[in-house]
């Protein structure tokens, strides 16, 4: 005699109207589905951003330490990265799933509504969407932050290096001058006299210099640019 082979799914079927009245089932799910809706509806408003609470009442034993940061950390790290500290309500792109799942999951653990979400970004993520590396923190108070989420890719390895003029005006003139001094030794020896001296070199670099200098001055009142510190927590686009 062959026996007939076992369907798992009618099993499981048969299982759960053993268990559980399907009317009753199906009202718990919805049930379910509609806070977890509401919850992700406000969260997404208090990622639009609002009034700032100054702190978030989070239990600090379930809080990673290592994800913990005082302002002034964030701040060298803006300014040695020329990156903008803003409120939530200034970036002009979107929080992925992920991160809404974590404030979900971190409301949940914690029993608190979290408000007065800010973020560290480049400048021109807070005017339109771009892929560089936002983070997303929320206050603890007192100066320190609670990282929740980072996305997108990691920041150019040589941005530090590369943002590194605009720190303050003493690294700016510093590569002016450097720039200035490689430009006057581009110039071939014995242009404009027959015997290059020491006068002649100084004279092209004073020239060099000059120019090298109008350009950036120009640069930085035209387009409204400032040093890092001075941006780090502006919420001027000009700044």
């Amino acid at each position: 005699m062959k026996l007939k082979r076992t369907n798992i799914e009618s099993r499981l079927s048969g299982a759960r109207t053993a268990s559980v009245d399907e009317t009753r089932l199906l009202e718990e799910v919805y049930e379910i589905l509609r806070k977890d809706e509401a919850q992700e509806q406000r969260i997404s408003e208090n990622l639009k951003g609002g009034k700032n609470p100054g702190g978030n009442a989070f239990d600090f034993e379930l809080l990673d330490t290592s994800k913990i940061y005082h302002l002034d950390q964030i701040r060298k790290t803006c300014i040695n990265y020329r990156l903008r500290f803003l409120d939530i309500r200034y970036f002009k792109g979107e929080v992925p799933r992920e991160g809404i799942s974590k404030i979900k999951a971190l409301e949940k653990d914690h029993g608190i509504e979290i408000k007065g979400f800010k973020l560290m970004a480049p400048s021109r993520l807070f005017k339109l969407e771009d892929k560089d590396d936002p983070l997303l923190f929320a206050p603890i108070g007192n100066g320190y932050y609670y990282l929740i989420h980072t996305w997108g890719n990691d920041l150019h390895p040589l941005r530090k290096m590369l943002v590194w003029p605009f720190k303050n005006v003493i690294n700016l003139a510093a590569i002016v001058v450097l720039v200035s001094m490689l430009a006057t030794l581009m110039v071939p020896s014995g242009l404009f006299s027959k015997s290059g001296t020491a006068a002649e070199f100084w004279i092209i670099f004073f020239f060099m210099f000059k120019s090298i200098a109008a350009v950036v001055i120009f640069y930085g009142f035209a387009l409204g640019k400032n040093f890092n510190p001075a941006i780090w927590n502006s919420k001027y686009f000009n700044a």
